[in-house]
């Protein structure tokens, strides 16, 4: 009998790996399909809280959907009108900030060789090239722009998920068979899901605005750029606040030199240790929170899977896929091993 249960538990094991590399298979396939869906799935959560509260009201849903569309329209529009004007600027301003690179580098060289060290061995922009960078942050700033401007799939997908939304409880009820617990399971996924995105989406807004009035306030060029790269990338905990902040602080370091650089740098250090340790635990609380190992792996993943939007998505999907199995009970401990709580002795 122990043989044939090891045995079982094997096989059972190898079925699930086979159907995991099926899975991913698939995932990494229909890519251009999935992430337009997911998109507009994660704008569905934000959104459906703000459409319940229009029908309330006694809004018709069609107009309490087009209403919210259009918001949205607007917004996005703004977005990729002020960030493509300032993509654009950065991109022909480029030259110049690897001219002043470049005239950087040499006083440098100069320095350290009048103080009788070996410059050949510790020239650093020989090995990387803070040029390049700024010409790779430029391109992966226009295809942000790019995709930005290509939303037509994702606000299609959106409207029909929205005007789903009122019937999806009943729907529930009907699938299970009247099973009222299972409901309340999937209605606790739902506002756990919606609580998430939307205390972090408002956290992510708080980081991006105060970020970008403090560099305005420095002087940095695309204040307002940085800003918005700061919103984006807080959604990816820890690794991403240093990310947006490496762009920022280069550039106040080729445009104003050491001191406004190092104020940069604090200024990015403040904000997100007051949000990311002190206002985010005190919203959400920390039964939603990422060990810092399952936070990188999930950025290795979804980058891998689905290329930079993977890894923009990867935070929230990790945490969907954590409140899913926090709700059953076979895979509960998958969510043990996930959550970033020191269990207690």
């Amino acid at each position: 009998m122990g043989n044939e249960k090891r045995q079982g538990i094997g096989l059972r094991f190898l079925l699930m790996a086979a159907a995991m590399v099926v899975v991913i298979a698939g995932l990494r396939t229909a890519q251009s399909i999935l992430v337009q869906f997911l998109i507009a799935v994660f704008l569905a959560v934000l959104c459906s809280p703000i459409v319940i509260w229009l029908r309330r009201h006694r809004v018709p849903t069609i107009l309490a959907v087009l209403l919210v569309v259009l918001v949205l329209m607007a917004l996005i529009a703004g977005l990729a009108a002020v960030v493509g004007t300032s993509v654009n600027q950065f991109t022909e301003a480029i030259p110049k900030y690897q001219q002043r690179l470049n005239g950087i580098a040499g006083s440098t060289s100069e320095w350290l060789g009048a103080h009788h060290v070996d410059v050949a061995r510790l020239d650093i922009f020989k090995v990387i090239s803070p040029g390049s960078m700024l010409g790779m942050l430029g391109g992966a700033l226009r295809g942000f722009v790019s995709a930005l401007s290509n939303t037509a799939v994702v606000l299609l997908i959106l409207v029909f998920i929205l005007l789903e939304i009122g019937e999806l409880p009943a729907r529930l009820q009907l699938a299970f068979g009247g099973g009222d617990a299972d409901v309340a399971r999937y209605e606790r996924m739902t506002a756990q899901v919606q609580q998430y995105l939307g205390i972090k989406t408002m956290s992510s807004l708080l980081t991006g605005l105060v970020i970008g009035v403090w560099l305005a306030i420095l002087g940095v060029d695309f204040a307002v750029l940085w800003g918005v790269l700061a919103f984006l990338l807080n959604y990816i905990p820890n690794i991403g606040s240093i990310i947006a902040a490496v762009p920022a602080v280069l550039l106040a370091f080729i445009q104003l030199g050491v001191g406004r650089a190092v104020a940069a740098a604090i200024g990015y250090l403040v904000v997100n240790m007051i949000v990311g340790n002190f206002l985010e635990p005190a919203l959400m609380g920390r039964k939603l929170g990422l060990s810092t190992l399952v936070v990188f792996l999930s950025l290795v993943f979804w980058g891998w899977v689905w290329g930079p939007v993977g890894m923009l998505l990867s935070v929230p999907l990790t945490m969907v896929v954590k409140i899913s199995l926090e709700n059953s009970d076979e895979l509960r401990w998958v969510a043990v091993l996930m959550d970033s709580r020191v269990p207690e002795e």
